[in-house]
């Protein structure tokens, strides 16, 4: 009887496990792709966690929809304790989130047209002012296509600590508030770009008035889930109920970033002081956290159109829609719906990479993205430069294991 039941129960376990989304693993050579010259990423990364510009990473290249190399280097933890990386260690992705949490789930709206990227942002902020010529005093509203193209005019930031002084922490409505009425608009939108968190802060306003959803709730439930990511969430703060029910769980795999005034890490607390200290975790420019695996289902999903495995998140025209430039924008505004072009931050691709249709993304813990369409290839850098503390920079280590995945392309 006993026998009958283990066998029963590995055969629910199978069954389970069976249609999950996550990406088959394949050789180098199987895609098309130089092994040896991959094998060069090893010293790039171990270069840089010797010369402590990080602790530790985690790697993967994703080709026709398969991950050909995965693999982890360095620690995790260095303070309080020393842990060794692993390949399923999930990371505060920072700004990715921008792409990953914020974008995915904006673009359903537009593609089930609840929203359009010409509407106004006081349609659904009312009060939210829009740029006045100090000249003439003439009014240009802000759209949605201004906001996902970072080409709105608004202050990049905000002084969190003033800002918290005087509204107090976990004051979300107020800081939209703030944004709409008292945050600067620098220039006409769509003539220039100031990369702006305040941008994605707005969208995930506009999401969750329109869905009547928490961001963070939206997007698993529509981008996370439907993609079967067991290792994606966001972790809402101050006892707010959790978007993922496995988070207590999850947190266990979280790498830790900067040291805070008691000594201890940061860990599945995000890094961002306007995501953690103002919106409580559930934020439009930062907040998820995710490993490699993961992250490579989402890069092979938007590199096949918007779906894999009979699962879909988007339609394959609203992913080109995403992933082109504007052309009614500036030529200065060169940026794709949510994301980065060669363009506009060519170091974070390295030189090799295709420039016409590549896009990524990078995040201020560590973290990047970069999508070539043409070769159908992805690479995700999972780092957090910011543990034990806020100092290195990642731009020479992205650029060139960028190089070296790009170079390793043998056909």
């Amino acid at each position: 009887m006993k026998k009958y039941f283990f066998i029963v129960l590995i055969s629910v376990i199978a069954a389970s496990c069976s249609h999950r989304t996550g990406l088959k693993h394949s050789s180098p050579e199987s895609q098309g792709m130089n092994p040896d010259n991959l094998e060069r990423i090893d010293s790039a990364v171990n270069d840089a966690i010797s010369q402590k510009i990080i602790p530790g990473a985690v790697i993967s290249v994703v080709r026709n929809d398969r991950i050909v190399f995965l693999r982890s280097y360095g620690n995790k933890s260095v303070v309080p304790d020393v842990e060794p990386m692993t390949e399923d260690t999930m990371f505060d992705l920072a700004s990715l989130s921008k792409c990953v949490g914020t974008t995915l789930s904006f673009m359903q709206l537009v593609e089930r047209g609840q929203v359009r990227l010409s509407d106004p942002v006081s349609r659904y902020i009312p009060g939210f002012k829009p740029w006045v010529d100090p000249v003439t005093g003439e009014e240009d509203e802000i759209t949605i296509q201004d906001l996902l193209t970072h080409s709105s005019g608004l202050d990049a930031y905000i002084g969190v600590a003033s800002y918290v002084k005087e509204y107090g922490e976990n004051t979300p409505e107020k800081l939209m508030e703030y944004i709409a009425t008292k945050v600067k608009r620098n220039f006409k939108p769509g003539t220039d770009v100031i990369y702006s968190c305040l941008n994605f802060v707005t969208l995930q306003n506009i999401l969750q008035n329109v869905t009547g959803e928490r961001l963070c709730d939206y997007a698993q439930k529509n981008v996370f889930d439907v993609l079967e990511l067991a290792h994606t969430c966001y972790f809402p703060l101050y006892g707010r109920p959790q978007s993922n029910p496995n988070a207590a769980e999850l947190a266990k795999l979280c790498a830790p970033t900067e040291v805070q005034e008691d000594g201890l890490p940061l860990v599945a607390a995000v890094h961002d002081p306007i995501a953690r200290q103002i919106n409580a975790g559930n934020s439009g420019n930062a907040g998820v956290f995710s490993n490699a695996e993961d992250l490579s289902v989402i890069a092979a999903t938007i590199l096949r159109g918007g779906s894999i495995g009979g699962k879909r998140i988007l339609g394959k025209e609203t992913v080109r829609k995403m992933m082109e430039i504007p052309n009614d924008n500036d030529p200065r505004v060169a940026r794709a719906l949510g994301w980065d072009t060669y363009d506009m931050y060519p170091g974070t691709s390295g030189e090799i990479f295709e420039r016409q249709h590549t896009v990524g993304h990078t995040g201020y813990t560590g973290t990047s993205i970069i999508l070539d369409p043409d070769t159908n290839t992805g690479l995700i850098i999972l780092a957090h430069r910011v543990h034990p503390k806020d100092v290195g920079s990642m731009a020479r280590l992205r650029a060139v294991v960028a190089n070296i995945v790009a170079g390793s392309i043998d056909e």
